[in-house]
């Protein structure tokens, strides 16, 4: 019996590192901004993203691949030497900075508040795939394929908290499975799922203006360098591609 849920709180996900993943497929959500970040430097040509948890992993992973990118931030802003010790990292986590002229090519190590945590949690998984409102199709499309048996959508959260943008985002993916995990096809989707789902449904079409009401989203929509990243997280299938954590823990674009 297929089976799908939803976390909605980084509370929810740490418990993934406690839990028998092996036969789980896990769908990872930071719409504002880590996933729709990393979809746009794949998209552009990346080679690879290296996700890490904090800070000081992040400079670990630049020691041993020093000719990486070395991307993150702390409250929305690019992580500079005051905060690091003593490196500006080279990009903060703005989907607008990683254009095909800065990042084809090149691994770029990310670390971010929520979602590069999400992703460490998830590294149990059978699979770890990159979600977010850019990639929607394409992932509902892999996933239609694949049928795993448990399915769980994870949402990184705005700090401890539910982000209402991921919530979207994931209850849009549960709108397009519904065929496949919904009761009518014998499968036992939990009520999570159901609640992402009419979230949603409730507010389909209007990705933009949920995003500019949600906490992570007011904040940057309130700063004018931030703002524009708003339109281009929540714009619904820029990149047809699929890209998941593969098994050099690095982020690449799947085939297929």
């Amino acid at each position: 019996m297929l089976h799908l849920e939803v976390l909605f709180t980084p509370a929810e996900f740490r418990q993934l590192s406690e839990t028998d993943l092996s036969g789980t497929t896990c769908v990872v959500f930071d719409v504002l901004r880590a996933t729709s970040t990393m979809l746009e430097a794949l998209g552009n040509g990346a080679a690879g993203i290296r996700p890490a948890a904090d800070i000081p992993s992040a400079l670990e992973l630049k020691r041993l691949h020093p000719r990486a990118l070395l991307a993150g931030e702390r409250d929305g802003h690019r992580i500079l030497a005051a905060l690091s010790g003593d490196t500006d990292f080279d990009l903060g986590n703005s989907p607008r900075e990683f254009t095909r002229e800065r990042v084809a090519g090149r691994e770029i190590i990310m670390t971010t508040t929520n979602g590069t945590r999400a992703l460490h949690a998830s590294r149990g998984s059978r699979s770890v795939l990159i979600g977010s409102m850019t990639n929607l199709d394409a992932v509902a499309r892999h996933l239609l394929l694949q049928l795993p048996e448990r399915l769980v959508l994870v949402c990184s959260g705005t700090l401890e908290n539910a982000s209402f943008e991921d919530t979207f985002a994931a209850g849009a993916l549960v709108d397009r499975l519904c065929a496949a995990y919904g009761e009518s096809a014998g499968s036992r989707p939990d009520d999570s799922a159901a609640i992402a789902r009419a979230t949603y449904r409730m507010h389909a079409g209007e990705g933009v203006q949920v995003a500019r009401h949600a906490r992570n989203g007011r904040r940057l929509a309130a700063e004018p360098d931030l703002a524009g990243d708003l339109p281009l997280c929540l714009s619904p299938n820029r990149w047809d591609l699929v890209a998941g954590l593969v098994v050099d823990g690095v982020v690449r674009t799947l085939p297929g």
